[in-house]
């Protein structure tokens, strides 16, 4: 029997995991290979078939200030994870994104059991930032293959002496025809006159506390501009419901907020009838781009956390959207930090909203964007090498 540990954490990682999971038990049965996998992650990754040794998919945050609260359930999972090891034997480790914990975890694996192959998927984006004059971590000293997603990353770690597989964007497995718009607005009880505003601000705690609010009342501005404008709010985990119901009432919102168990079966129909989205930075700026929906970036973290990162850390990022950042240029409207205000939301999106020209310039530009990121089949590459990789 194979068994594999895969490691991810956070709403994102867990669906990426999912993807994968599934994928590599395709492959191992093409290739009659009987395979267990046992993984940090969430419930998308224990309906693809694999043992949760914890669940991870709300354990995540951006910043050291934010960071507080999971650091008591952090080191909960990582002694849990210490005596999985200790006591079980691994043929491979698959690590996620999840930088800080799959960081540690690779270099403890490595130390303990200097044979088994790490392979890093969806590696963190350090093509992209540098902290202080150019540091990066230490992935490529402890990792075997890093099966990376964008080709700038892939490059990135070459230079560097990593062994490298650039697979493409697992987002481009994802896509899926979408149903009309008529048909869409008509499943979701809407009228065919009625503008649809998605607001996409959390997976993360941090995320409901400093996003939401200027997402809302950006929403407000823009319904008293346009009252044709509905607002609709896929919740990122279970139990945002309440908070986010709680501040479009506050903000005199009208739209509705949907559960995040039905999230899943009904984003193709939330992107069929979309007009326009305010988001967080990050793999859901890609799904938007890839059908084709215009939107607007937002993010902030704590004031404590920006001044470590600009001040201390020396942070430095061109774009923080992966869309702008793989296309070297400022497709996407960004508001980072103090930038991030109601009326700033609501200057960008009333063009976008009303001006079919600005709408079409930003799908255009997307277009560009489909060919960097490689082919459709990334999650069977991936599987592939992982299982080449661990069956030498």
């Amino acid at each position: 029997m194979l068994r594999l540990l895969i490691s991810t954490g956070e709403v994102s990682g867990d669906l990426q995991g999912s993807l994968l999971v599934a994928a590599l038990y395709r492959e191992a049965k093409r290739r009659s290979l009987p395979l267990e996998m046992i993984a940090l992650g969430g419930a998308r990754m224990k309906a693809a078939g694999v043992d949760l040794i914890a669940d991870t998919a709300s354990m995540g945050a951006i910043g050291l200030w934010e960071a507080i609260p999971f650091v008591l359930p952090t080191f909960r999972v990582q002694s849990k994870l210490d005596e999985y090891l200790e006591t079980h034997s691994l043929d491979g480790v698959v690590l996620i994104d999840y930088m800080g914990p799959n960081i540690r975890l690779g270099n403890k694996v490595r130390r303990l059991t200097p044979n088994i192959p790490i392979i890093y998927y969806i590696a963190p984006q350090e093509w992209a930032w540098r902290l202080g004059d150019g540091g990066t971590t230490d992935l490529i000293r402890f990792t075997d293959k890093i099966l990376a997603i964008f080709k700038a990353e892939a490059e990135f770690y070459c230079k560097r002496g990593g062994s490298v597989t650039w697979v493409g964007h697992p987002m481009l497995d994802m896509l899926k025809e979408l149903p009309s718009r008529e048909e869409a607005l008509s499943l979701l009880g809407l009228s065919a006159d009625e503008k649809i505003l998605l607001l996409l601000p959390a997976s993360r705690p941090q995320e409901i506390r400093y996003l939401m609010p200027n997402f809302v009342k950006a929403a407000a501005l823009i319904q008293k501009r346009d009252p044709s404008v509905y607002v609709i709010v896929p919740a990122g985990l279970q139990g945002f419901e309440i908070q986010i119901e709680k501040a479009m009432d506050e903000a005199g919102v009208i739209g509705r907020v949907i559960p995040a168990t039905e999230v899943d079966s009904l984003k193709p129909i939330l992107f069929a009838v979309a007009n326009l989205a305010l988001g967080k930075s990050g793999t859901v700026n890609m799904e938007l781009a890839l059908n084709s929906i215009p939107q607007i970036v937002g993010y902030r973290v704590s004031r404590v956390t920006a001044f470590l990162a600009r001040k201390i850390l020396r942070f430095n990022v061109e774009h923080i959207s992966p869309v702008n950042l793989l296309l070297h240029e400022r497709l996407i409207p960004e508001l980072v930090q103090e930038e991030l205000t109601p009326e700033a939301l609501f200057e960008f999106a009333v063009p976008l909203l009303e001006d079919v020209n600005a709408r079409a310039n930003m799908i255009s530009g997307y277009k560009k964007l489909r060919n960097a990121l490689g082919a459709p089949g990334v999650t069977e590459r991936a599987a592939n090498e992982i299982l080449d990789l661990v069956t030498k």
